[in-house]
């Protein structure tokens, strides 16, 4: 079965929406280790809003943290201390998706990060990575970290539009496989999801 850890190369780059697609294509289970802030309208939630299978099964975060802020930050406000050793992958028979929290280096406590999360969990990361001025430089060095972690990768999924320049120095550089791209969704519901998700799930199997 299919451990998929989906991290992105910075914040608002679309990794929920990317982690709906997946978990869609591979009916697989997901779990979102840490959620911090937006409690009453959390990641599972909106995952499982745009989920259209009866496979599925969406497993309880191991923190819930009351501030939209750096896990770190938001830990110590609630007067929580986020140590590694308690994040546990769910028993599963099934596929399992598991959605970050920021990027690589956001960090969980004063000296761990999502990339020692990543580390922890042994996971195959798929990385997700948005179209924008400093986009390149941001893929290539979280790359470059996975790399130096010997941390596997599946590969990278674009999200938004097509830029070809962006992700074709993005390919050459790393010699990563590009999963696919999501073009930019004006609806979001089950249907969109399930076509999106039908189409990319070739590669992720």
């Amino acid at each position: 079965m299919k451990k998929y850890f989906i991290t992105g190369i910075g914040t608002e780059v679309g990794k929920t929406i990317a982690s709906a697609i997946i978990t869609q294509a591979l009916e697989a289970d997901y779990w979102k280790p840490l959620q911090a802030g937006e409690l009453d309208s959390s990641d599972t939630m909106k995952v499982r809003e745009l989920i259209d299978n009866n496979k599925s099964f969406f497993h309880t975060e191991t923190y819930r943290l009351n501030q939209p802020m750096s896990p770190h930050a938001a830990a110590e406000r609630d007067g929580v201390e986020i140590t590694i050793s308690a994040f546990k992958i769910p028993k599963t028979d099934n596929h399992l998706v598991i959605e970050g929290a920021g990027g690589l280096l956001v960090p969980l406590n004063n000296k761990d990060t999502i990339l020692d999360l990543i580390e922890h969990l042994k996971c195959e990361v798929i990385l997700v990575s948005r179209h924008y001025l400093g986009s390149i430089n941001h893929s290539l060095m979280s790359i470059e970290l996975l790399k130096q972690r010997n941390i596997p990768v599946k590969g990278i999924l674009f999200n938004g539009n097509e830029n070809k320049d962006t992700e074709s120095i993005i390919k050459e550089m790393t010699g990563i496989e590009v999963l696919g791209r999501i073009d930019e969704l004006e609806d979001l519901n089950k249907s969109v999801i399930n076509s999106v998700a039908q189409g990319l799930k070739g590669t992720l199997i």
